[in-house]
């Protein structure tokens, strides 16, 4: 069985309720061909009953129990779900198949265990590299989709005893009869002679993509217009300045000013009082009637 004939199956995840993205797997079914078809029948439910527990042999449901962040994440417990159940499709627990994969890299699928040949449903996704478990847990799969999915998970407050606050569910499971594409596996296979010829030729045609994707130059007519104003604006300034012209508003103040000296000359013209000779003047008449009555009027004789 080759890399490409290899299972891939998947898990559609919850936090809260609320749907966060599906993780998919890919089994090493020519490493650990026992192991990966217990994982995979859990997957799908295919398998019924337990023969020990009495109960559904399914991940639907069941959640992720422990997180650890720059360690691991981990579930499986579809019995009890806090890590103290589980159920293999053989019923009960197995040996361990081999350790022949170790713990390398981040995104690794391992089987969890209470100790030697105790495989039952629990297992484990590495987000670092931990080589103290080489040689006590079996590395039977490797992530290829929804890291993002994982390092949600990861970041998630814990307690004391690594347990989350929030219920991290998978709300449905099962295998892929469509494989999705494996990026890593694809990466090793090309070489990287190739790989920079074909990343430079990615680029360049990313780059000429943009430069058809640019839209064509404007015309520099306007622009051109628009610098001889700016000149003839600022030759206008300049000799203005030179001329020392007063501005627009100053000038009329001026006027206005003039304006108001020639209004008040020409008050001061009406203002003087005219020269009027004594013989002009004539003779006030008498007015009795400011007179007192207890002065006597005396009477005039023609």
């Amino acid at each position: 069985m080759g890399v490409q004939d290899r299972p891939q199956c998947y898990f559609d995840v919850e936090i809260n309720r609320e749907p966060v993205g599906r993780i998919v797997f890919q089994l090493f079914s020519d490493v650990c061909p026992k192991t990966c078809t217990n994982f995979l029948g859990l997957c799908t439910g295919e398998k019924g009953r337990g023969k020990t527990t009495g109960k559904k042999l399914c991940y639907k449901g069941s959640t992720f129990h422990r997180i650890v962040k720059n360690f691991m994440i981990q579930g499986g417990d579809f019995i009890e779900g806090n890590g103290r159940g589980g159920e293999s499709i053989y019923g009960g627990y197995f040996e361990d198949e081999n350790f022949v994969l170790k713990h390398d890299r981040a995104f690794l699928l391992s089987m969890a265990n209470r100790g030697k040949d105790t495989n039952g449903s629990q297992f484990f996704i590495t987000t670092k590299t931990a080589p103290h478990l080489d040689g006590v847990h079996v590395v039977f799969g490797l992530v290829i989709s929804g890291f993002e999915v994982i390092k949600h998970i990861e970041n998630l407050k814990t307690d004391a005893a690594s347990r989350p606050y929030a219920d991290v569910r998978v709300i449905d499971c099962g295998q892929l009869t469509k494989p999705a594409n494996d990026v890593l596996e694809r990466r090793k296979k090309i070489s990287p002679h190739s790989w920079d010829s074909s990343s430079s030729s990615s680029t360049s045609e990313s780059q000429s993509d943009t430069e058809e994707k640019q839209p064509p130059p404007r015309k520099r007519k306007r622009r051109t217009r628009y610098k001889h104003l700016n000149k003839r604006r600022k030759e206008g300034k300049r000799r203005g300045s030179s001329s020392k012209k007063p501005p627009a508003s100053q000038t009329s103040l001026c006027e206005q000013e003039n304006a108001d000296d020639e209004k008040e000359k020409d008050l001061n013209v009406k203002r003087e009082k005219p020269v009027v000779r004594p013989e002009e003047i004539p003779p006030v008449p008498e007015n009795r009637f400011l007179l007192r009555r207890d002065m006597q009027i005396h009477k005039t004789e023609p």
